[in-house]
């Protein structure tokens, strides 16, 4: 049976740890029988090849950009059947002059209001395999306000209820983990995951992720 490639691009604004971040789901991936590339490089992107022969690309690059090709070369092996996941500003804060990428993720980072602020994540699908069995939980964090796809499968949504320094969000109900389409490929993205360590200290956190990245995966 041929082995399941994954591929971890990681790079970008040091502040979310995308080594370590990247190191640690290396080692979930692998547990979970994927043989794991590791790049810090976004010409992976435009390698043909190589994005056809990955079964699930996860993204660990905060801000940055891409070039025409290795946005297009992203784009096309997750329409063809790549699976795509991620999470926090990896994924959600990540290339923020490429449309076409945004498009596919389904949705733009736009603020955390408060910093790192403690709140709760609200399951609503909860029959999805992604998020079965997982109550609500509160985690202190970045509360992510995104502007996202209404066309996303949401898994999980989060309500601010103090607005900090932007009080006119105050009571605003935010998607934060939501599954998708692009073409033939499925992609998974979760707001949660500021910095590695919370991946430990919040169990829920890393169990949907992994769940989530095995769902995307082709």
């Amino acid at each position: 049976m041929p082995t399941k490639k994954a591929l971890i691009v990681w790079g970008g604004w040091d502040g979310h740890e995308p080594r370590q971040c990247s190191e640690l789901f290396a080692g979930v991936l692998a547990r979970e029988g994927f043989e794991v590339e590791v790049s810090t490089s976004l010409e992976a992107f435009a390698d043909k090849d190589k994005m056809q022969n990955v079964s699930l690309v996860v993204p660990v690059w905060t801000m940055g950009q891409l070039g025409p090709a290795q946005e297009a070369g992203l784009l096309e092996a997750v329409k063809s059947g790549v699976g795509l996941a991620g999470f926090h500003g990896g994924m959600g804060d990540a290339f923020r002059a490429s449309l076409g990428y945004q498009f596919m993720t389904g949705s733009q980072f736009m603020a955390h209001p408060g910093g790192c602020v403690e709140y709760e994540v609200n399951i609503v699908r909860k029959r999805d395999p992604i998020v079965k069995g997982i109550k609500d939980f509160k985690i202190k964090s970045e509360q992510y306000y995104m502007h996202t796809d209404p066309g996303n499968e949401v898994l999980a949504t989060t309500t601010f209820t103090d607005g900090y320094d932007h009080p006119w969000t105050q009571g605003t109900v935010m998607p934060t983990i939501w599954k998708k389409r692009w073409g033939q490929g499925r992609v998974f993205y979760s707001a949660l995951g500021h910095v590695a360590r919370e991946f430990t200290e919040y169990p829920d956190m890393l169990e949907i992720t992994r769940r989530g990245m095995l769902w995307a995966a082709r």
